[in-house]
């Protein structure tokens, strides 16, 4: 058997047999391989490449299309799916046509991508939106671009993945920003599901930055309700018909069931809110400084309920205004579970005051938190009685902040109590009105010092005002009872101070901040109001004329005019200003001048100019003005209005504010013709033209005088010898003047037309008189026989030609003169009466002809020999 064994082994060698090889030999392949090696030769296609298929297609800067960037968005690869969100955006920016194009298509794709997994993916989509898609569709259909978008972001504020969750309401957020209207169709879902990330808030507390981003969001949504949105923006106060929601204001209206499902969700949110903040207490108190995050989601908390209390108190005062209609359930916004919440947990706390010492910037935090809570108070108030002992705390609060023991020397911390003053100040007027327990009068001289030393121009200063003009009726009403009470002397000294800044303040803002001079000056006027129907204001109001005159205008030494900012403001300010003179119960001649030079300066509009005449007008007829003053104010005006008329070749030239003053003189003389007794305004005005016109002003402005001296003079004339022997003197001077301006042209039908009748719109007062007084028309006659008369004799100058001319200029228009009155049928007939003067001017004329001291060439002795034949109609 060992023999066979051993003849087995040496057998089965032979069939396997062993191969030694050397190291470093490549083995050979073995015996069974099969050969893959394919040699073929290339196949070129000419005009199939990718590139001849996209051309004429947009595409990014690495080739692809809008097309295979939406595919790969869905790829599995996150940096592929970043790498083509990223492509569409440089797409649509080089190509803005393809996103106009293909908008909703891009939406409907990379709306996905919301939910990704992927953070970088989230932040390019974000990205995306935010500065390509939403700004390129403002003036598409935003509403189904929403409607694409809504669903998914909702999808993804369910999901289970934290950092999804709050991406979600940053896309939300960013939607409300763009199309703030959207908020109305959604309203109830987005405070649904902020409700519940806030009741899992304890799961983000290691992540503030993300609960603050969160609530910060929550705050925009609140802010948009459109009740809120009023209040909030208190640069536009006055501004009420601006509304950023139409939509949902329309839609939601206060009694509709929709609006009571809204304050249902805002009522489920304040205990939520509370106790999120209650969570936050224990950092305050144990940490030695306020970390900036918690900070942050502490002061959107108490936001978030500050703007959901004010939505109560709106409601409540709509209830309040407009009682539930028949069938219909009445809203109770406030219940015991809301209030009991504020009054047990949230206002034990304030003063919110850390045990530890705190850093200026956290002094500030602290502050700021402080403030929200104190206005959070002053709102419920409004609504409910709050506890009496409860109210002085807050109430100690307000006026240690208006007297600024809260404010730190950082101009951070002046910013924020600025920022909450602003806010508190409108809740003075409301416990002024109310007569609260706590002092009144502690609180008006706390408010007082606020409002000295708030910066004009300033929003506290702004606040400052609009308070004042708040209590303003209730101060009003508390005065007029007449009580022995110590707290109306108190009020009536606030209102006195506040009375005698207003001018020094108009002052300080010039022209530099038109909106809180609107203000004061808005003011203003509510005191005059109120100043007709309470005795008590009317000394107070009066005496700010003597401060305001340098708001319009100050006569400084050598006749130097200093305008005030009245000049340089908004119309709707100078209207307001014009307005409250009306008020004071009499206008002394000191600021009437003033108003007056306004009124001269050629920089005031027209249109303000005929404002400040119809104000004055309505003050005089009430009895504000004194006749004399009334009438010396618009001698004024007519005498020292500048009009700079242009004399070319052709003729007159009328400057633009030449019809400015031709309107005015029309509205002084129906004015004057509308004050009765007018020998007693001539009495009062003859004087004082007839003392201008020697001193030669212009064409227009001598015209407006003559015009309003024969508004009140009558016929016969009842003006006096000396008035009517100084008119003869120096009407021949203005009939010359208005010939020499305005001359004859034959040539011309039209032309002609046109200066005729300018003519006789300027010689037309003189012609009434002459028909008045016939004596005037002699003297006027004699001084134009004069005057030729002394041209040809007097010393004849260097200038020969010169003093010719000058001659021929007069006779010419002496003639044009008669002429023209011969034209008028009335006054043909009294021409007449004075045939003798008349010989008289023609024998001048035919003196200065023939007389040998005056050289003229033939062409001139041509022209007055015309002259002589054309007033020999005259005589006929």
């Amino acid at each position: 058997m060992t023999r066979s064994k051993a003849n087995s082994k040496k057998q089965h060698g032979i069939d396997f047999k062993k191969i030694r090889r050397k190291v470093g030999r490549k083995l050979p392949p073995p015996k069974n391989t099969t050969n893959t090696e394919i040699k073929s030769k290339a196949i070129v296609l000419p005009e199939q490449s990718v590139a001849a298929e996209k051309a004429g297609l947009a595409v990014n800067k690495k080739g692809l299309t809008l097309k295979e960037l939406l595919q790969q968005t869905s790829h599995h690869n996150a940096k592929v799916r970043r790498d083509a969100l990223m492509g569409i955006k440089d797409l649509f920016i080089r190509y803005p046509a393809e996103l106009k194009l293909h908008k909703y298509a891009a939406v409907e794709k990379i709306r996905e991508r919301i939910g990704d997994d992927d953070k970088v993916v989230r932040k390019s989509l974000y990205d995306l939106f935010k500065a390509v898609i939403l700004p390129g569709c403002k003036e598409d259909n935003q509403e189904l671009i929403i409607s694409l978008l809504m669903a998914y972001i909702f999808n993804a504020m369910t999901h289970l993945a934290v950092d999804i969750r709050i991406m979600a309401f940053d896309f939300l957020d960013l939607v409300l920003e763009f199309y703030p209207p959207s908020f109305s169709s959604y309203a109830e879902k987005i405070f649904q599901n902020y409700e519940d990330i806030l009741r899992k808030n304890q799961y983000y507390l290691q992540d503030k930055g993300k609960l603050k981003d969160a609530l910060a969001g929550l705050v925009r949504c609140l802010s948009l309700l459109p009740w809120n949105k009023e209040e909030t923006d208190m640069h536009n106060k006055d501004d009420t018909g601006q509304r950023v929601l139409h939509a949902f204001e329309a839609d939601m209206a206060m009694s509709s069931n929709g609006f009571s499902h809204i304050i249902k969700k805002l009522k489920d949110l304040v205990p939520v809110l509370i106790n999120s903040f209650l969570e936050f207490i224990p950092l305050i108190h144990g940490m030695d400084s306020l970390e900036g995050k918690s900070f942050g989601c502490m002061a959107s908390i108490l936001n978030c309920i500050d703007l959901i209390v004010r939505s109560f108190a709106y409601e409540t005062d709509k209830d309040a205004e407009s009682p539930s209609t028949q069938g219909g359930p009445h809203l109770a916004v406030w219940d015991v579970a809301i209030s009991s919440a504020l009054l047990k947990k949230l206002f034990p706390l304030f003063p919110l005051n850390p045990v530890h010492q705190l850093s200026e910037r956290d002094y500030d935090r602290v502050l700021d938190l402080n403030m929200v809570i104190a206005k959070i108070f002053f709102e419920l108030n409004e609504c409910i009685c709050l506890p009496p002992d409860l109210l002085e705390r807050f109430l100690e609060f307000i006026e240690n902040a208006l007297l600024g023991k809260f404010c730190r020397a950082a101009q951070s911390g002046k910013a924020i109590w600025e920022k909450h003053l602003v806010q508190l100040l409108s809740f003075i007027p409301k416990f002024v009105s109310h007569g609260a327990s706590y002092g009144i009068s502690r609180l008006l001289q706390a408010f007082t010092q606020t409002f000295r030393e708030s910066k004009p121009g300033s929003l506290l200063k702004l606040a400052c005002l609009s308070a004042i003009e708040d209590m303003l009726t209730p101060i009003q009403s508390m005065l007029s009872l007449e009580t022995s009470n110590p707290e109306n002397l108190e009020l009536q000294n606030a209102l006195l101070a506040w009375i005698r800044d207003l001018p020094l303040l108009l002052m300080q803002l010039g022209d530099k901040h038109p909106a809180c001079s609107y203000v004061a000056l808005r003011l203003q006027l509510r005191i005059g109001q109120c100043a007709l129907l309470n005795s008590s204001l009317v000394y107070m109001y009066d005496n700010m004329q003597n401060s305001l005159q340098d708001f319009y205008c100050t006569c400084q030494e050598g006749g130097h005019i200093c305008y005030g900012p009245f000049l340089r403001l908004p119309r709707e300010c100078q209207e307001l200003s014009l307005c409250s003179l009306y008020y004071f119960s009499h206008l002394d001649l000191p600021i009437l001048k003033s108003i007056a030079c306004c009124c001269l300066s050629t920089d005031l509009d027209p249109y303000v100019l005929f404002r400040i005449i119809e104000i004055l007008h309505s003050a005089y007829r009430d009895g504000h003005i004194k006749i004399a003053d009334y009438l010396s104010v618009f001698i004024t005006l007519v005498f020292r209005f500048k009009v700079s008329p242009e004399i070319s070749s052709t003729g007159f030239k009328s400057d633009p504010r030449s019809q400015t003053l031709k309107s005015m003189t029309t509205i002084l003389c129906s004015y004057m013709a509308q004050m009765g007794d007018s020998s007693l305004v001539l009495q009062l005005i003859e004087k004082v033209i007839i003392d201008q016109i020697p001193q030669k002003p212009s064409l227009d402005n001598s015209y407006s005088l003559l015009r309003i001296l024969v508004t009140v003079d009558c016929k016969p004339t009842r003006l006096s010898e000396q008035s009517i022997i100084t008119l003869g003197h120096h009407l021949s001077e203005y009939l010359v003047d208005v010939v020499l301006c305005i001359p004859e042209d034959d040539d011309e039908q039209g032309t002609s037309s046109i200066q005729l009748s300018t003519l006789h719109y300027y010689l037309l007062p003189c012609f009434f008189l002459f028909d008045r007084c016939h004596k005037l028309m002699n003297l006027v006659l004699k001084t134009m026989g004069s005057a030729i008369t002394k041209s040809s004799l007097s010393p004849i100058s260097d200038n020969c030609t010169q003093h010719t001319r000058n001659c021929l200029i007069r006779v010419n228009a002496v003639t044009s003169i008669l002429l023209f009155m011969h034209k008028d049928a009335k006054l043909q007939q009294i021409l007449a009466l004075f045939k003798e003067d008349i010989d008289n001017i023609i024998q001048q004329i035919l003196s200065l002809q023939s007389s040998g001291e005056i050289s003229m060439a033939i062409e001139e002795r041509h022209k007055i020999q015309c002259a002589f034949e054309r007033l020999k109609i005259l005589t006929r």
